[in-house]
């Protein structure tokens, strides 16, 4: 590989730094024609779908610049921008795609904002168990609500949902003797989910908006504590708070890319295996994918020109943790719609400046 062509297209990982780590894919950087063309974007950049469930997926973006990636991430978490990310995009994403435009908001999750608390004489503080309650990832859908308005003390069955937690603990009668088990000697001892209310619980299933999952312990109680609590749940962004956050986590790295340069046998091989390499009497590239670079290699001196460690410049691995309202592919392609609808408005007011 020339020179240039591994400036441009890698990250090298040497023993005392990393080389190229500085942006080099725009207009100028080199003495060739690399003029940004829109069919060479067109035809290298690619989407692979690498593994996906319910609530999580990995998949790969190539041909692409960190700054639009980096959106991505930002916009998963917290719908946050910066404006020249979003310049940078203008000339990517909008003459990319088709131009029709899906006028659509942030990306929302729903959670508790309000707790009303008429009873509670359990160990937890009111403070501390409405922090909790508010913190409880809900299965409700956000794109079937509105968004709640400032000024509104009461809200309705659009835009809040409301939910009703009122339970006892007492003693069973029936516990069965010599037993030391909570659960065996108490009736309600703990706490789980709770269910809609008024015209709202015949619309929607507890298991359609209640937590993500029935087993989230809200609290233990003992016999003659209390629950009484009103709860409001309303749809809001992460940058509101952390709380509103559709995604657990969202991250993305660099493919790793190894290469032997000699070959390397018998103990030389077993040693460079225990940090990054498959063996067997002789050491081999199998799968860079997970590895994670480790320059331990670097060490030993009979082995440090035995392996260039490098990653691939345009090549993410992107990863999508979605807290369950909303698969992480429906969230992936919700950005993509806030995000093109933010260049089109960045657009719009640079033609009216």
């Amino acid at each position: 590989m020339d020179v240039i062509q591994e400036g441009r297209d890698h990250v090298v990982l040497k023993e005392n730094g990393v080389l190229n780590a500085y942006s080099s894919d725009y207009p100028g950087s080199y003495d060739c024609d690399d003029a940004w063309n829109l069919e060479k974007f067109k035809q290298k950049f690619r989407v692979d779908i690498i593994t996906y469930s319910e609530t999580e997926m990995e998949f790969d973006l190539i041909g692409i610049h960190a700054a639009l990636v980096n959106a991505f991430r930002r916009l998963l978490l917290s719908e946050v921008t910066i404006l020249i990310i979003i310049l940078f995009c203008l000339f990517l994403f909008i003459c990319t795609f088709d131009n029709q435009i899906i006028w659509v908001g942030p990306v929302p999750s729903m959670a508790i904002e309000k707790v009303f608390i008429y009873n509670n004489t359990t160990i937890i503080q009111d403070e501390v168990l409405a922090h909790r309650l508010g913190l409880l990832p809900l299965k409700a859908d956000p794109r079937l609500f509105e968004y709640r308005q400032p000024d509104d003390k009461e809200g309705t069955e659009q835009d809040t949902l409301e939910f009703e937690l009122k339970i006892k603990c007492t003693t069973d009668p029936n516990a069965p003797k010599n037993s030391t088990n909570p659960d065996d000697l108490y009736k309600n001892q703990k706490v789980y989910p709770w269910l809609p209310i008024g015209g709202q619980g015949d619309i929607y299933k507890e298991e359609e908006v209640g937590p993500v999952s029935d087993d989230i312990l809200v609290c233990k109680m003992r016999p003659g504590h209390e629950l009484d609590l009103k709860l409001h749940a309303v749809k809001g962004i992460g940058k509101d708070h952390a709380k509103f956050s559709p995604v657990a986590t969202t991250f993305y790295r660099l493919l790793p890319q190894l290469r032997l340069t000699r070959d390397v046998v018998g103990e030389q091989a077993e040693r460079l295996q225990k940090y990054m390499l498959d063996w067997t009497k002789v050491a081999k590239v199998n799968d860079a994918r997970y590895d994670t670079c480790s320059r331990n290699v670097y060490r030993y001196d009979d082995l440090k020109d035995a392996i260039e460690l490098t990653r691939v410049r345009d090549h993410f691995i992107f990863t999508i943790e979605s807290v369950g309202a909303l698969p992480p592919d429906v969230l992936f392609i919700e950005t993509l719609k806030l995000l093109k609808t933010k260049c089109r408005a960045y657009l719009d007011e640079l033609n009216h400046a």
